[in-house]
């Protein structure tokens, strides 16, 4: 009992109620050590609290640190959690927090809605701007969840302000995303995650490594330092993951060295890299297969297929891009009615 308030569960997305679980991996309903709380795990046979679950709360706390990309999978978590307790008059309380790649740039394609999946469950840009508060406000008014939301806001954050601006401590809100500087370029590579190459999972500097054993590093870097892509450079790297994708096999590759964050753009880097990738190895990238939803795994996390069939056509990184801007400004002007902070 503290201050009246009486903790009764712990609620555990992806990763875990303390941030350890890899990516993917289920996360089993436990007891917490060091409380003794019962876990009730969302990322697991549910991703929505149940009734039991919820039985004999007055109220469902959402205190998780977001990384500002659409397709992190918190941001799926809450939305469920919102219409769970809209469901069973338990009130949503969002203790807000930092948009770690700042609150001023909204970049990428909006999420289709038939491809609408954990890893994008509304028509979102991936790169969406916002924090975890204004989400919350945006699904209740734009989603109709219609829950009893409570937000406590921050002090003193303003929307342009990057993580490290904040003098707030960074806890990994997952083990693949250890800093800060991993926040800003998992908005864009992620997309590697839908292909065989390793995104530099099992690395210290995963997202910001990527490659496999069949890549020349050296051509790779030139290539793309040759399209002088904004606020960034690219270094040979060779690296052996622990984990994941080519697990103790030597990967060539690149190393990103975000080198102007304001002028740097993710997605359009990231897609970059991607038509990259396929000129030089058309017969080695591949897209990972269909899983359970039919749908490729890189077409969910890009939220459309038009991006990989773009790039399979071919077709200039500006043609690409242009396909958002119509919808891009459209959900600027939305989302503006949902802010919190200047």
């Amino acid at each position: 009992m503290t201050l009246g308030i009486n903790v009764t569960a712990l609620f555990a997305p992806e990763h875990g109620a303390r941030g350890e679980v890899p990516a993917g991996r289920p996360v089993p309903n436990g007891t917490d050590a060091c409380t003794g709380l019962p876990i009730y795990s969302l990322y697991g046979e549910t991703t929505k609290p149940t009734p039991e679950m919820l039985r004999g709360l007055d109220a469902l706390v959402f205190d998780v640190q977001d990384v500002g990309a659409r397709f992190y999978t918190f941001i799926s978590t809450m939305y469920y959690a919102m219409q769970a307790c809209a469901q069973n008059n338990v009130t949503f309380i969002v203790l807000d927090r930092p948009n770690p790649i700042t609150g001023q740039v909204a970049e990428g394609n909006i999420l289709e809605k038939q491809f609408a999946s954990f890893v994008g469950v509304h028509p979102i840009p991936i790169r969406h701007g916002m924090t975890i508060g204004e989400l919350a406000n945006m699904f209740n008014g734009e989603l109709n969840v219609l829950c009893d939301l409570k937000i406590v806001t921050m002090t003193g954050w303003k929307r342009a302000m990057y993580f490290d601006e904040t003098e707030l401590a960074w806890v990994p809100p997952s083990p693949n995303i250890p800093t800060p500087d991993t926040a800003l370029v998992y908005s864009g590579m992620c997309f590697l995650e839908g292909t065989n190459v390793s995104e530099g999972r099992g690395t210290t500097k995963p997202f910001e490594l990527f490659g496999a054993p069949w890549v020349d590093a050296y051509q790779l870097a030139e290539s793309l330092n040759a399209l002088d892509l904004p606020g960034v450079r690219f270094r040979p790297a060779h690296f052996i993951p622990t984990t994941s994708k080519f697990a103790q096999e030597m990967c060539n590759g690149v190393q990103i060295h975000v080198r102007e964050r304001k002028a740097f753009q993710p997605i359009s880097t990231a897609l970059h890299v991607m038509k990259t990738l396929h000129q030089m190895y058309p017969d080695l990238l591949q897209f990972l297969p269909a899983g359970k939803s039919g749908k490729l795994f890189f077409d969910l996390l890009a939220g459309t297929d038009k991006t990989r069939l773009g790039l399979l056509a071919g077709s200039p990184v500006s043609e690409i891009v242009g396909l958002w801007n119509y919808d891009l400004g459209a959900f600027r002007e939305m989302s503006r009615r949902y802010f919190i902070y200047l």
